[in-house]
């Protein structure tokens, strides 16, 4: 999971650094370690749904990364709650290419 993406980016890039913060401000955590990996699906198998769920805020949040990806993510999600402006949902499926 990625937070406090500033308002003004457009996209992000591949192959950010591994660490908590990045140097736009924004936060990264996943269930690995404190970095953003992606879809991880194998290269066997079917494709793996994957759903990416999108909050604007209407400030930035107060929260720092806890010892673990459930934790973090519980965190955030009880920090935003009185300042979702809007909500979107992506799904899409990846296999990763043989």
């Amino acid at each position: 999971m990625v937070w406090n993406i500033p308002s003004t980016a457009t996209g992000l890039p591949e192959r950010r650094p591994e660490g908590s913060q990045l140097a736009n401000g924004a936060f990264q955590f996943s269930a690995t370690g404190q970095m953003y990996r992606g879809p991880g699906a194998g290269a066997n198998g079917p494709k793996h749904h994957y759903m990416f769920e999108l909050y604007a805020l209407d400030n930035v949040i107060d929260v720092q990364p806890a010892a673990d990806a459930f934790e973090s993510r519980a965190n955030v999600m009880k920090a935003i709650q009185g300042h979702v402006l809007a909500k979107a949902v992506y799904g899409g499926l990846f296999r990763r290419p043989q």
